[in-house]
């Protein structure tokens, strides 16, 4: 097939002017063009994640719990999206992908390029890459109809995927299911989840699951509960129960194996520590804005042998087992399709902690 040539010379995009200035439809956006090395990707869907709107806000921490301003302006955000190939840049060589052609799907994810030769790169650590970027700070996303993606760094999905459902597993689903990894689950164990019943948590009740956990909710509502527990998980509401520590340990026999705290408010990291039993692991996956911290005793660290693990989302190879069970059946992502235009208000939505699952805009035709 050869690269489509009808293509617009702009496009609608959901483009933030400045931090914390909202975030406007327009439908004069340029469409860019991919150089070399680079392929066009229409996009079809894309998940809306909560990284998406605290950047888009201007409070989204970096590494040292200040918030990040480096942020290409205008900014379009998106890291959960799903397209086609229709376009290819000038390349010097056909690899990595020698075979690569106009149709073939691609995922538009947190990671835009990366150096592929420092230590994290060469160990399937590359979300880590010192000299990467992202489609979230650095590069426009996929809250646009068109992207220009890194053909040496391309998350290519096979061809009977559902675009509907993969985007999401490409960011909040690959980061939960590195938590379970990195958790070192297995049949039997106990795995509780804080925040359940949003993208990354109900994610992350079905990894669990899938490696034959346990797995407790912590959320509230009986909505959540309806929702978490369909999903085979024991709910415990944190606004009803009169000590979820004390009920975690109750229900596990004095304490969890592991614990993701998968909600971004600072709240769900209180208590999360003394959840566990001896030898757990606290994953943390949800970034709250702002200065937060753990205050567990040091001590209660070494005496329990806990560990403490932070996981940024996922490899390469992270990303494609984990779409693959969402692609296979294992895991089932909830989503709702909304319109492309009505991102503003499903950032509203975000904000009052009103989703469950995930909501998945729809871009273009399929």
């Amino acid at each position: 097939m050869t690269a489509q040539t009808d293509l617009p010379s702009v496009q609608k995009a959901a483009v933030v002017p400045k931090l914390g200035g909202g975030v406007n439809i327009v439908s004069d956006y340029p469409v860019p063009t991919p150089g070399e090395n680079e392929v066009l990707a229409q996009v079809l869907y894309t998940g809306v994640c909560q990284s998406d709107l605290h950047t888009a806000a201007g409070t989204a921490p970096g590494a040292d719990g200040k918030n990040i301003t480096n942020i290409k302006l205008p900014h379009v955000g998106g890291h959960e999206g799903v397209g086609r190939i229709v376009s290819f840049g000038p390349s010097t060589s056909s690899a990595p992908h020698p075979d690569l052609k106009i149709g073939d799907p691609v995922g538009i994810r947190f990671l835009a390029r990366i150096c592929h030769e420092c230590e994290f790169c060469i160990s399937d650590r590359e979300q880590h890459c010192g000299k990467a970027t992202n489609h979230l700070h650095h590069e426009d996303g996929s809250f646009q109809e068109y992207c220009v993606l890194d053909r040496n760094y391309l998350t290519l999905l096979p061809h009977d995927t559902d675009p509907k459902v993969a985007g999401p597993a490409l960011c909040a689903g690959v980061t939960a299911y590195k938590a379970v990894k990195n958790a070192n689950l297995s049949k039997g164990k106990w795995l509780v989840v804080v925040g359940a019943g949003g993208g990354l948590g109900h994610f992350a009740i079905q990894y669990g699951k899938v490696v034959g956990a346990n797995v407790i909710g912590v959320d509230t509502g009986k909505v959540k509960e309806e929702f978490i527990t369909s999903l085979g998980a024991r709910f415990v509401d944190f606004a009803k129960s009169s000590n979820v520590v004390e009920e975690i340990r109750s229900i596990t026999d004095g304490g969890a194996d592991a614990a993701i705290v998968t909600s971004g408010s600072p709240r769900a990291f209180s208590g999360a520590v003394d959840m566990l039993r001896i030898g757990g692991t606290l994953c943390c996956i949800g970034i709250p804005p702002g200065d937060v911290y753990l205050t567990t005793p040091v001590a209660t660290i070494i005496i329990k042998g806990l560990k403490v693990i932070g996981n940024l989302v996922g490899s390469m190879a992270e990303t494609l087992e984990a779409v693959e069970l969402v692609r296979n059946g294992s895991v089932k992502p909830h989503i709702e399709v909304r319109d492309f235009e009505e991102l503003p208000k499903v950032y509203e939505m975000l904000e009052k902690g009103d989703i469950l699952g995930r909501i998945v805009l729809q871009v273009a035709k399929e």
